[in-house]
């Protein structure tokens, strides 16, 4: 890959790697037993969609601070996400999501095939069986990463960080699972976005790569001056689609964040602009499972009146200016700033 901005050819790179390596891993799992094959199954086709963002930030954090191209740095990169397929799998169980990318989810995909094999406990064990897919690409992840071929000095630059990726996604499931429910406030969605979403989308992929590439300490600071309003404004963007997207391009239900009475920055902006009747309202509506799409007409009507989407919209592009404003003074490759920019763009700019 030359020093032109190229994501679709990355984003074939890492397809590609991580095809051959789950293809693999799953091979080796279905070897164990043939129980075990609609499992293996799950944990092969766990990556199979996705913009591989996360990949290409840890990519331009290797390369904007002076290295070259790598195959290498494109396999590390690539251990991004299975991070993210993991959270993706304990996500929707948690959540109890039914789709994802359009196709069912991977405990759902999972009960359907107990239940067609005459399994009474069906769903039961189909979740527990999931949340195990989610704990090896996990697992995967770090070792995609360790074998990526890059020396071992450069990999050990990294190490401390691959530890705060965890924690802090994991502290970030945690908050939304103790706030969701509760009064919807700005302040407490922002600090679930910033730590569920935020970090290990753009801010540690992007300081994995900085750090694997012997970045100094003042380019990481430019690094998170740039990744953390970004990847505030990447779930902000994705809030907005949940609920005003179509569902035929995101791939899931308009209703879900509805339905679990999730602690979003749209909900909290809602419920800040509603009167008392208004707020009396959306208490009889939020958290029920048997919404339908008059209820979210009227929902999108509600927010619309309010001018939530709009403010979320603000400060969507008030991150985004100020992330791309953190590049300005870098002292980075030009090529490599103007993927940033681009990249910027392509996180939050987007319908789906």
């Amino acid at each position: 890959m030359s020093d032109r901005w190229d994501q679709t050819g990355l984003k074939t790179r890492v397809d590609g790697v991580l095809r051959s390596f789950l293809d693999e891993e799953a091979a080796h799992l279905a070897a164990v037993d043939a129980a075990l094959a609609p499992v293996a199954d799950q944990l092969r086709k766990a990556a199979g969609h996705g913009k591989r963002l996360r990949a290409a930030f840890c990519y331009w954090g290797w390369r904007a601070a002076g290295q070259p191209e790598s195959d290498a740095l494109v396999r590390a990169a690539a251990s991004m996400e299975l991070v993210h397929a993991a959270a993706v799998v304990h996500d929707d169980l948690i959540d109890d999501s039914r789709l994802r990318h359009g196709l069912p989810t991977a405990h759902v995909a999972l009960e359907a095939v107990l239940a067609r094999d005459g399994r009474p406990d069906a769903r039961t064990a189909a979740r527990s069986l999931a949340m195990l897919v989610g704990d090896q690409l996990i697992v995967l992840a770090g070792l995609l990463f360790t074998t990526s071929g890059l020396p071992a000095a450069y990999l050990a630059r990294a190490r401390d960080l691959w530890a705060v990726l965890a924690r802090e996604l994991v502290a970030g499931e945690c908050l939304e699972i103790l706030h969701t429910g509760g009064p919807p406030d700005t302040g407490t969605s922002l600090k679930v976005v910033r730590y569920k979403t935020a970090k290990y989308t753009v801010e540690h992929p992007l300081l994995i790569g900085g750090l694997l590439a012997g970045a100094a300490p003042a380019l990481r600071d430019t690094y998170r001056a740039y990744a953390l309003p970004l990847g505030e404004a990447f779930q902000l963007r994705d809030d907005l689609l949940g609920l005003f997207g179509d569902p035929e391009r995101t791939g899931k239900a308009s209703l879900d964040d509805l339905r679990a009475h999730r602690p979003t920055a749209l909900l909290a902006e809602t419920w800040k602009a509603a009167d008392a009747s208004q707020r009396q309202w959306l208490r009889r509506l939020l958290g029920r499972d048997d919404l339908d799409a008059t209820h979210l007409h009227d929902v999108r009507r509600l927010m619309r009146e309010l001018n939530a989407p709009q403010r979320v919209e603000q400060m969507i592009a008030d991150r985004v200016e100020r992330a791309t404003r953190a590049l300005d003074g870098a002292g980075t490759p030009p090529h490599a700033r103007r993927a940033l920019r681009e990249l910027a763009q392509q996180a939050t700019d987007r319908t789906h």
